[in-house]
């Protein structure tokens, strides 16, 4: 069997034992976005029949405007700074002069092929969601470890909240006056503790956010990003995962290079036994 046979057969086979579910929102204009970043817009600039060829064919295509955070996305360790320093005690304010981060750059995001873990809150609580506000804290964390599966080094830990049941409604999606359900900061330490590449969940800004106070603070992110080096996904859709019953799979996510980015578009999935 020649090597191209060989890796032919072993494609058609995990194809035929394996299937995907999404864990990212489709992107479209007028989309939930967090104030902090500008929204997503997509136009066509070329439309069929503006323009045809001699045989008779026809292109159409579309700008896209966004921001690195747009969507689901993941964040970059340039993405926060504390007392002035990224990661790893690099100066921020030298990092990102030029127009470009030259530390920690979204290009310097991994590709993550990993094992990733579901961690549904509402389900421990028997609920269908978390109400606004509400903090999902290191002992939520672990009842939902224990109820399905707990993250380790170099996993992906997902944070499902049932907040994505709101997507399509912008202003409730987003909270700003009723709050947004998150984890906590000690959640976040026990996130940290159990060495995990990324954490990701179903809402604009990853953590907490209490009513009325929008993204003022964002401790999470700094316990995340800054001290432990951890990516924060967010924007995720968590529900069909949920509901089937997924608890750990196969993790697939790649960024995009954007040489010197604080974040990137992503289209995560969940790898699954057909």
């Amino acid at each position: 069997m020649t090597t191209a046979t060989s890796t032919r057969a072993l494609i058609d086979a995990v194809a035929a034992g394996t299937r995907t579910v999404e864990l990212g929102q489709p992107l479209f204009t007028g989309m939930p976005t967090s104030p902090n970043h500008p929204g997503f817009r997509m136009t066509l600039i070329r439309r069929h029949g503006d323009a045809v060829r001699p045989d008779g064919g026809s292109a159409s295509n579309e700008i896209l405007v966004t921001g690195g955070h747009v969507g689901t996305h993941v964040d970059a360790l340039s993405h926060v700074s504390h007392d002035g320093l990224l990661h790893g005690g690099i100066d921020a304010e030298a990092a990102q002069r030029g127009g470009r981060h030259t530390e920690h750059g979204a290009e310097r995001i991994p590709p993550m092929i990993t094992r990733g873990v579901l961690l549904d809150i509402p389900a421990v609580r028997g609920v269908t969601a978390l109400e606004p506000g509400e903090g999902v804290t290191a002992d939520d964390l672990a009842a939902a470890a224990r109820a399905g599966a707990e993250p380790g080094p170099g996993d992906a830990a997902l944070v499902r909240t049932g907040w994505a049941r709101r997507f399509d409604d912008a202003d409730s999606y987003l909270g700003h006056d009723t709050g947004v359900p998150g984890v906590t900061e000690d959640g976040a330490r026990w996130l940290a503790e159990r060495r995990v590449v990324a954490a990701g969940a179903d809402t604009t800004a990853f953590e907490r956010i209490p009513p009325g106070d929008g993204h003022r603070v964002l401790p999470v992110h700094r316990i995340l990003l800054v001290e432990h080096g951890i990516h924060i996904i967010e924007h995720m859709a968590l529900e069909e995962a949920a509901a089937q019953g997924l608890t750990e799979f196969l993790f697939v996510l790649t960024p995009l290079r954007i040489v010197g980015g604080t974040g990137s578009p992503v289209r995560p999935v969940a790898v699954v036994g057909a």
